[in-house]
This record gives C-alpha cells, structure tokens and sequence, in this order.
C-alpha cells in the first residue's frame, strides 16, 4: 500500500503542479484557400461552380446560445443541444461541448445536387481526423443522462432532439432552384488543434436515371484558430496561431 501512494504521488505531480489551463479562440478562416474559394467577411468560406455555391462557416458557443437563447437560459437545465447553455463552467474546461459549422447550399446550375453529412471530416495539420457525428450519434449522446421515459429530465430530452431534428443538415437532395441550410456537429476538438481542413467528401453534382452518382467533387476548406494556454495569474501564452 506504501509504494502504491507513493506511485500515486509521483503520477499527480504533473497535474498538480503544472498551473495552468488550456484556452482556444475562436474558428476563423485561413487565408490561403483552395480554388473557387472565396474567404468571406462574416467568417465564412464560399465555394463557387458556375451558379452552384456551397457555403461552410464556424459558428461560436455565444452565436449559438444567441440564436436559440430560449433554450440557453437556464443553467445546466438548459435545452439547446450544440452547448452547455449559460452554465458556468470550471476554469479548465475551455473547450465547447461539440464543434460546430453551418453549411448553405444554393443550387441553380444542376438538376440535382446531394451533400451526404456522413462524408464530411474534420481533417486537423497534427493528423487527427473528426467525422461529423449524426443524429443517431447525438441522440445516444443525450440519452445517457435520461432515466426512464417520463419526468423533466426526459422533456428536455425530446426539447433537444426536436431542436436538432430541425437544425441539422440533412442528407436530401438539393433539386435546381432550392437552397439548404444546416448545422454540421463534431466532436470537441482537442486542445492542440490550431489549423485543420473542413472536407466534403463526394458532393454529387449529377446522377444517372437510376439516381446512382456519376459526378462528384471533394471540396476543401481551410480554417484555424489561436490556442495556447492560460496560466494562474490570468495571462496567456499562444503556443499556436490561425494565420
């Protein structure tokens, strides 16, 4: 039991003593994009083909929590799925509860166009890859702190995934003449990702008569953000930078 505390002792040492907590700023586009890109000045980047535009920009926590503020307002009770709400949340825990980017479609060049979610990944400089989560996935997410099928708890429950069912980008066909909004939900980046690559893989842009694809394109945008850390003393040290 002695050597095992004093194991213990030794392993903690590290995190009692290092002082300081990790903090990211927020997404923003990188200059240097891809070609038909358009860096755009809320934020976002635009892709353009003749009269097909697909548009991705990161949207904040405090965004977030503006849109759906009924829903943000109360606490850790709060409803809205994309953030933990208005809740205060320890020092150290610097990072949001998912990552989050709102992608718009406007179709007037094809007859039809279909952006599937489940093909598009986070692809960071470091090597790390994030797909985006489905409904299926964030359903599960939310369900683990249900307990049974009734009670406040599981209102909430149905509050979140009527919200999400209505904001999330849909797999469906975008027919010439339409346009589509919605949000893409990834995981929380880790601490150490300051520059990574937003990737729609597959975008079909036409279909044969059976509607199996027979063009599509994979289309790239470049974004980044300031990370670093924040020491006791409330300075802060940029370990790595966006630009």
């Amino acid at each position: 039991m002695r050597h095992l505390r004093a194991l213990l002792s030794i392993a903690l040492l590290p995190v009692l003593g290092c002082g300081y907590a990790f903090y990211a700023g927020p997404m923003r586009p990188l200059e240097t994009q891809g070609g038909n890109m358009e860096v755009q000045d809320d934020g976002g980047v635009r892709f353009s083909r003749d009269r097909l535009e697909i548009r991705v920009r990161p949207i904040t926590d405090d965004e977030l929590n503006r849109r759906f503020q009924t829903e943000s307002d109360d606490g850790r009770k709060s409803t809205n799925p994309y953030t933990y709400g208005n809740t205060e949340r320890p020092k150290q825990e610097s990072g949001g509860r998912f990552t989050v980017f709102q992608v718009s479609v406007k179709n007037y060049e094809y007859p039809k166009v279909l952006i599937d979610p489940a093909k598009v990944s986070l692809i960071t400089d470091n090597g790390r890859e994030y797909w985006a989560l489905s409904g299926l996935q964030l359903t599960n997410y939310f369900r683990a702190y249900v307990q049974g099928y009734g009670g406040n708890e599981y209102a909430r429950f149905r509050e979140r995934q009527d919200l999400l069912r209505r904001t999330m980008f849909p797999k469906e066909m975008i027919f010439s003449g339409q346009e589509l909004v919605g949000f893409l939900v990834f995981q929380s980046l880790n601490p150490d990702v300051a520059q990574l690559t937003l990737k729609i893989h597959q975008a079909v842009t036409r279909f044969d008569y059976r509607d199996e694809p027979v063009e599509a394109i994979d289309i790239s945008y470049r974004f980044g953000r300031d990370i670093g850390r924040v020491n006791r003393d409330g300075s802060r040290e940029t370990e790595a930078s966006a630009s």
